[in-house]
C-alpha cells in the first residue's frame, strides 16, 4: 500500500485507476491516516488504528468535498491521541451512536406496546402523532436534553393549549421514556422528562345542571340531526356513565329484567353494574335495534360506535343556552341530583364506579342539607 505525506494537494491530484474498485494511500505522518479514491473520483479520508483490546479497527472521518483535507487531518490527530492515552474507542463510539433509534422509532414501539393494554389507546396515539413525533420524531433518543423539552412544553402553553393537554402530553413522554428504560434500550439512561417543573393548575371544574336546564337540554337534543343523541344524554343524566362507557354498551350487557347494565372492565379495570332507573329503562326500550349490531346506541348509517358526538354535543348545547356545559359535566349532574335526594356518599360512588372513597368526596358539599338532618336527627334522639 502507498505511503507518503499526506497533503491538500495530493489528495486534490490523486486519482483511482479504473481497473481497481479503488486505491488507498496511508500518510507517514500520523499512522493509520489514510486517504481512499474510487474510480468515480470520490476520496474519503479515514484512520486505521489497532484499540485496547487488540482489534483492528477503522474510522470514517469524512468525505473530501464535504470536509477540507485540513480538517480531515486536524480530525486524524485528536483521534489518534484519545486512542494512544487509552481514553476513547472512535469506532465503537460511533457504532454505539448508532444503535440509538430516534424518538419516532420508540413511538411505534411504545404505541404497539400501549395498543395491548389501554382502553385510551386512541388519545395516546393521537397526542404522540399529533404533537411528539412532529417534534423530536427524527432525534436520537441520547440527543433529547431535558432542557429543550421544558422549553418546548412552555412554548406549548403559550400556543393556547389548555394546561390539561399540555400535561397529558407531558405524561405520554414520560411514558416513552420509561418504556425505553425498562427495555433497556440503547443511548438511553435517564428520563428526562422526569423532574420537569410545571405550574400547578386545578382541573377540577365543577358545573352541575338545575332540573330546568336538564329539561332544556334534553328538548334541545329532541330537535338534533342526530337521531340517537336525546338517547346518550337521557342514559348519561339517569346513569351517570362515562361517555366512552356508553358508547361501546352493548345489549347483551344490558338485563331489563334485573333492572342493571353490565360494564366489563370500566376505567377502575373491573367490571361493574349500573342500576337502571325507569326513566332509563323506558329510554332503553325504545331504542332502535339494527340486525347483527350488538351496540346499544350505534351511529345507525354505520352501526358502529360513534367516534365522537362533537358536532351534535355542540349544536345542542349552544341551543339550550348551555355553552359552558362540557358532557363530562353530566356525570357530575347525575351525582349532584343523586346526593341532593338524600343518597349517601358511598352509594353515589357505587353507582359513579369510583375505585376510591375519596373520587366521591368532590361531591361532599353537595350533601350538606342531608348531613344537616342527619345532625338534627342525630340531637333529636339524644335529647329523648
Amino acid at each position: 500500500m502507498p505511503k507518503q505525506k499526506l497533503t491538500a494537494e495530493f489528495c486534490k491530484l490523486i486519482y483511482c485507476d479504473l481497473r481497481k474498485n479503488k486505491e488507498e494511500f496511508f500518510d507517514t505522518e500520523i499512522i493509520g491516516f489514510t486517504v481512499e479514491v474510487r474510480p468515480s473520483g470520490n476520496r474519503t479520508f479515514y484512520l486505521r488504528y489497532t484499540n485496547q483490546s487488540g482489534k483492528q479497527k477503522q474510522y470514517r472521518i469524512g468525505r473530501y468535498g464535504d470536509i477540507t483535507f485540513d480538517q480531515a487531518r486536524k480530525k486524524a490527530r485528536e483521534l489518534k491521541a484519545a486512542i494512544v492515552l487509552g481514553v476513547g474507542d472512535p469506532a465503537e463510539e460511533k457504532a454505539e451512536a448508532k444503535a440509538v433509534i430516534t424518538y419516532g422509532e420508540l413511538a411505534i414501539q411504545h404505541l404497539a406496546h400501549a395498543k395491548t393494554y389501554q382502553r385510551a389507546y386512541d388519545t395516546t396515539r393521537i397526542y404522540v402523532q399529533r404533537h411528539l413525533v412532529p417534534r423530536w420524531g427524527k432525534m436520537r433518543l441520547s440527543d433529547i436534553r431535558q432542557q429543550d423539552i421544558g422549553k418546548w412544553l412552555s412554548e406549548k402553553d403559550q400556543d393556547g393549549l389548555a394546561p390539561a393537554t399540555v400535561e397529558k402530553i407531558k405524561a405520554i413522554f414520560s411514558r416513552s421514556f420509561e418504556l425505553a428504560l425498562q427495555w433497556q434500550l440503547a443511548g438511553i439512561t435517564v428520563n428526562p422528562v422526569r423532574g420537569i417543573n410545571r405550574p400547578k393548575f386545578n382541573n377540577k371544574r365543577e358545573r352541575f345542571l338545575s332540573p330546568e336546564e336538564v329539561q332544556r337540554l334534553l328538548l334541545a337534543c329532541e330537535a338534533s340531526d342526530n337521531t340517537q343523541l336525546r338517547a346518550v344524554i337521557g342514559l348519561l343524566l339517569y346513569t351517570g356513565a362515562r361517555v366512552s362507557e356508553l358508547l361501546f354498551a352493548e345489549w347483551k350487557h344490558v338485563d331489563v329484567e334485573g333492572r342493571r347494565w353490565l360494564i366489563p372492565m370500566s376505567k377502575t379495570g373491573k367490571d361493574r353494574y349500573v342500576p337502571l332507573s325507569k326513566p332509563a329503562l323506558e329510554i332503553i326500550e325504545k331504542l332502535p335495534r339494527f340486525d347483527g349490531c350488538p351496540y346499544l346506541v350505534p351511529n345507525p348509517k354505520t352501526q358502529k360506535p360513534y367516534s365522537d358526538l362533537k358536532r351534535a354535543w355542540h349544536t345542542a348545547r349552544t341551543a339550550a343556552g348551555l355553552s359552558d356545559v362540557r358532557i363530562h359535566d353530566l356525570r357530575h349532574s347525575a351525582a349532584s341530583f343523586m346526593i341532593n335526594a338524600g343518597i349517601d356518599l358511598f352509594a353515589v360512588g357505587r353507582v359513579l364506579g369510583h375505585a376510591d372513597h375519596q373520587s366521591t368526596m368532590r361531591y361532599a358539599h353537595l350533601a350538606n342539607d342531608t348531613l344537616l338532618a342527619a345532625v338534627e336527627a342525630g340531637a333529636k334522639q339524644m335529647a329523648g
